[in-house]
């Protein structure tokens, strides 16, 4: 029985780590798409679904494509650091989401650029050399398994494991289930 909290927190924060990493990339593409004249169409974010942002206008579709991988590891980094700073009780969550967005966002890159799918793709065919979107999942990638490195104690996992308590799997399964609720609504998934 003692096992199941950890197994709740665990389960939550992947999941809400994949779905919330899925929207700070996409805000990333807005942003970035919005702040070079672009207009958007829509943004797809549904948990059985891979997000896209689709522009009805995008004058520098270079830039809007590196902007979802550029503020989808920058943002979660800087969620961190200053939790870290503050010595918020949530760092060691930020920490652990912060790594997710580097891993999967160098992931993302490095893998598409082989079959030129998703924003590899893009990259690609806009004009970006491969050798940059391998360099950019070579940093990345090792940054968030770096991150991650020491904390399992923090999710109930070592021999210097915090006990994981029901309420924190219920606040991690709280942050899923809201963030994904926001997301439908807001984006009419």
């Amino acid at each position: 029985m003692r096992q199941i909290p950890r197994f709740v927190l665990i389960t939550t924060m992947i999941a809400a780590s994949w779905f919330l990493m899925q929207g700070v990339h996409e805000s990333g593409h807005v942003l970035a798409g919005l702040a070079t004249g672009g207009k958007i169409a829509c943004v797809v974010l549904h948990p059985l679904s891979i997000s896209r942002t689709d522009f009805k206008e995008n004058p520098n579709p270079l830039l809007a494509c590196w902007g979802g991988p550029i503020l989808g590891v920058l943002l979660p980094l800087l969620a961190w650091a200053i939790s870290a700073t503050m010595h918020y009780r949530c760092s060691a969550w930020l920490r652990f989401f912060a790594g997710f967005c580097l891993i999967a966002n160098g992931s993302y890159l490095a893998i598409g650029v082989k079959d030129g799918i998703g924003d590899a793709g893009d990259m690609i065919r806009h004009g970006s050399p491969a050798w940059l979107l391998y360099l950019f999942g070579a940093v990345a990638i090792p940054a968030g398994l770096w991150l991650w490195n020491g904390l399992g104690k923090e999710f109930g996992i070592g021999p210097q494991a915090t006990p994981v308590t029901w309420n924190a799997a219920g606040l991690s399964t709280l942050v899923l289930l809201t963030t994904l609720t926001i997301a439908i609504l807001v984006t009419g998934s």
